[in-house]
């Protein structure tokens, strides 16, 4: 135990100075001095050789079936081996992903890294065309799919560079079946293959809400910093408690709710591979169900849940909220969509010992960049915190010259968990990294005490009669009235003024409200230019992509053109 508790600043100083569990030094990363964890692992290898440690752990649920930690690094082996030795696969090579959350795609994620390949999550709510854009750009030789995605795909491979197709839960003619390429598998070792650090390791394709999909390069470094975080911020959180963390292996095993797509960076990088390397359960979802995730966090004393927003307001509505024993959550993160402040003061009434979370991050900074938690969240609920230990910040106006605090900005990041760019896209790499900086298309200040406060997409701000509207401002607003369970705020074309503000409207089961209360709560909180001219009430939940984001165009132009 330690003897007194510390500060933040104090304990991030303990930990991440010379010679200490998380040392921070500067490397440089393709030419640019970026600050880096020492002691973070060196490729995922390392990460997955360590997660057997973990022995007979259960590691993997999936409805009734369970893999421990052992029989997950057996299969794992026996499926690198069979891609190097008997399908060709060499170091850099892609393979693709195209299914469901299923255990098979973390074994096909874990097996392609062993091999030194490439990993192609692909987002299993694309069309069969979207999915063989993908697997033609990024030149993918081999294809994990389950039966519905390979059934989609088996008439779309004729101008891919697939020469492997396996089929997980189910069987399709000409595919071979996952089970049978890891039958017989035994206690082996992974291949052993040279990587270094800044080898590329996973091709996430961008949600393609506008324009063509970007496969976004990211490097075992950038994953291993994402998992390196998530320790040092327990490490932190014990040493302000005035504690000391023992090892992983003597602590209680954590229990995590993955409710988000593993083809999206924090199912996969901040989720998967966090809890892989911690040693947690991991308590897989076929669909998102708050129903569903209620009986889960039950059933296996679940520690933490989240997701995006949207996820915990379910919950916390659930009209069954009251009948599950939920007392063994102690965390709930989100991100991915801005999260009104009422959402914090919701958690801490339902989960008085759950101490909420909000991260920002992007598919090219590999998930989290900024988070926000605990008091710092309480203090700050409209910001979404600080930058990680290894990340920088700052906001530049048009023209790339920083601006002071408090001014709106573009956000700009740099740091080791930062993707290369994008593959086979150098025009577009180039506009959007620059001298190891992200530009991130988003709006944003950062305040006196250093944390970020963002206003907005670029794209997204409603520019009236001159004025500019942040749309995220109106939308914590709205959430805030009692009757709103979501909320998005578009731009209406206006002839005069150029754009109005406009609102769509999602209530609560059995509450209302009119367009006029709406429109005053607003005005007793806003400026009235921001007040919305516009309304819209709809049943259905808003739309949303695999990341969580609201599909602002496909709502806007449902509702203008109808």
């Amino acid at each position: 135990m330690a003897s007194s508790t510390l500060s933040r600043d104090e304990a991030t100083d303990r930990l991440t100075g010379p010679g200490g569990e998380f040392e921070i030094a500067e490397v440089p990363i393709r030419g640019v001095p970026t600050k880096v964890f020492t002691t973070a692992p060196p490729t995922l290898v390392h990460t997955l050789e360590a997660s057997r440690q973990y022995g007979d752990r259960t590691f993997v649920v999936y409805e009734d079936d369970r893999w421990t930690f052992a029989e997950h690094y057996a299969i794992v082996a026996r499926l690198a081996h069979r891609l190097v030795d008997d399908f060709g696969v060499a170091k850099g090579d892609r393979v693709a992903i195209a299914m469901r959350n299923y255990p098979e795609w973390i074994a096909t994620f874990w097996a392609t890294t062993a091999a030194g390949a490439v990993v192609v999550p692909l987002n299993a709510w694309w069309t069969a065309g979207e999915l063989e854009y993908a697997l033609v750009d990024s030149g993918a030789t081999v294809l994990v799919a389950d039966e519905s995605r390979a059934l989609a795909l088996d008439d779309h491979l004729g101008d891919t560079a697939i020469t492997t197709r396996i089929v997980a839960k189910g069987q399709v003619d000409g595919w071979i079946p996952f089970d049978e390429v890891v039958a017989g598998w035994g206690d082996d070792e992974v291949p052993t293959i040279d990587l270094e650090p800044d080898d590329d390791a996973t091709i996430f394709y961008t949600s393609g809400t506008t324009g063509v999909p970007k496969g976004a390069v990211g490097t075992h470094r950038n994953i291993c910093t994402i998992t390196a975080n998530a320790q040092f911020a327990l490490a932190r959180g014990a040493l302000q408690a005035g504690k000391e963390l023992p090892p992983p292996t003597e602590r209680p095993q954590a229990g995590r709710l993955l409710s988000v797509p593993l083809f999206h960076v924090t199912g996969c990088h901040a989720t998967m591979v966090g809890s892989t390397a911690a040693g947690s359960k991991l308590v897989m979802m076929y669909r998102w169900n708050p129903e569903r995730a209620l009986e889960l966090i039950e059933r296996e004393r679940l520690n933490a849940f989240g997701g995006v927003p949207s996820m915990v307001w379910q919950v916390l509505e659930s009209p069954n909220f009251a009948d599950h024993d939920l007392s063994s959550v102690t965390q709930i993160g989100y991100g991915g969509a801005p999260a009104p402040p009422e959402l914090v003061r919701r958690i801490s009434e339902h989960f008085p010992v759950a101490a909420p979370g909000n991260g920002y991050g992007l598919t090219e900074t590999s998930s989290v960049a900024i988070s926000n938690g605990g008091a710092d969240y309480i203090a700050k609920p409209h910001s979404i915190g600080l930058p990680l230990p290894v990340v920088d910040v700052k906001i530049v106006d048009p023209t790339g010259a920083e601006l002071p605090t408090g001014e709106v900005g573009e956000l700009l990041i740099k740091g080791a968990n930062v993707v290369r760019g994008y593959w086979n896209k150098p025009e577009e790499t180039a506009a959007s990294f620059v001298d190891g900086w992200l530009h991130t298309g988003d709006l944003a200040s950062i305040d006196e005490d250093g944390f970020v406060i963002i206003a907005d997409r670029a794209k997204d701000v409603v520019i009236r009669g001159g004025e500019n509207v942040y749309c995220a401002e109106v939308e914590g607003v709205l959430y805030e009235h009692p009757a709103v369970t979501e909320v998005t705020v578009i731009g209406v074309p206006h002839r005069v003024l150029g754009e109005e503000v406009g609102a769509v409207v999602v209530f609560r089961p059995g509450a209302s409200a009119t367009v006029e209360e709406l429109q005053a709560h607003v005005k007793e909180n806003l400026a009235g230019f921001k007040v919305p001219t516009h309304v819209w009430f709809r049943d259905e939940p808003l739309p949303r992509n695999p990341a969580g984001k609201v599909l602002k165009r496909e709502l806007r132009e449902e509702l203008l053109e109808s």
